[in-house]
């Protein structure tokens, strides 16, 4: 039998890593990465991967082989910083979501595309809340077109502020739950950007993979929503790990809330099964985490 070559562009990212790992579990898989490693790292290589790296920009003359599927998640994905790094937003995504269409195009394979909740943040304004916003709004826009232009067969999805093994701990592109976590062990206390009553649906890399795995499966030519139906102020989870908080300046771009549009995922028998309560409380009373 044939195995089915299946591209992960990100593959070297937190999300991605998971993803390959999960993906090279069924035998009849033959997985790729393609990462410039901005912020993917060699640390989360995983057993089974052919790792390729450079820019999804260079798509068509790195990847010498027509897959069978190819996972987008290799764009730019953090809301507040992308107003000083909008250079970056535009080659990783705008330039790199052309190349990537274009060359699923032409290997007549299937895309997943790893859209953002950041489009249906604060009633629908999300698409103007940031250059990132914008360009992950844009670009579903682009895939979804190409869908109807072309024949392309794809699948989006939106992901709810991911959490869990391989998060970016440190520096401007951590991300809250591991972010807190290190503050936690240092005895740091724990940033807070105003308001703090902004609400995230934390969800689990477990429970995204999942999902991720069931509509690259499953689901075509629609919008399929992975997130926790819980959701939590970041003010709630600081009082979770109970540690102290210092705010921070309210920034721009900074959603308030988010609906979580996980029915149609849920239809293909996904569900979320882990609480980022429990993960935090099970953070807590290893000793390895040092609180």
């Amino acid at each position: 039998m044939n195995k089915k070559k299946i591209l992960v562009t990100g593959g070297a990212g937190f999300v991605g890593s998971h993803l390959c790992e999960r993906l090279t579990k069924n035998d009849n898989n033959e997985v790729y990465s393609l990462d410039n490693y901005f912020t993917g790292s060699a640390d989360n290589h995983v057993e089974n991967v052919t790792y390729i790296k450079g820019n999804t920009l260079d798509i068509s003359t790195l990847i010498s082989f027509d897959p069978d599927m190819v996972y987008h998640l290799g764009e730019y994905s953090r809301v507040e910083q992308s107003f000083d790094d909008v250079e970056k937003v535009w080659q990783y995504n705008k330039d790199g979501i052309f190349a990537v269409l274009e060359f699923v195009r032409k290997a007549g394979c299937k895309i997943l595309y790893a859209g953002s909740s950041s489009k249906f943040g604060d009633e629908g304004l999300g698409r103007s809340a940031s250059p990132y916003a914008w360009s992950k709004a844009t670009n579903t826009e682009l895939v979804m077109n190409y869908g109807n232009w072309f024949n392309v067969p794809y699948a989006i999805t939106y992901f709810y502020n991911v959490y869990g093994p391989r998060e970016i701990q440190m520096g401007k592109y951590a991300t809250l739950i591991a972010l807190f976590k290190e503050k936690m062990k240092n005895n740091e206390p724990l940033t807070v950007v105003s308001p703090g009553t902004q609400k995230r649906n934390f969800t689990h890399i477990d429970d995204i993979t999942n999902g991720l795995v069931l509509v690259g499966k499953n689901g075509y030519g629609d919008e399929f929503g992975i997130g926790s139906s819980e959701a939590f102020s970041v003010l709630d989870i600081a009082t979770i790990y109970g540690g102290q908080v210092q705010m921070l300046p309210e920034r721009k771009g900074n959603r308030m809330t988010a609906d979580v549009i996980s029915s149609k995922t849920e239809a293909l028998g996904w569900k979320c099964s882990i609480s980022v309560k429990d993960y935090i409380e099970e953070l807590r009373i290893n000793s390895w985490c040092h609180f």
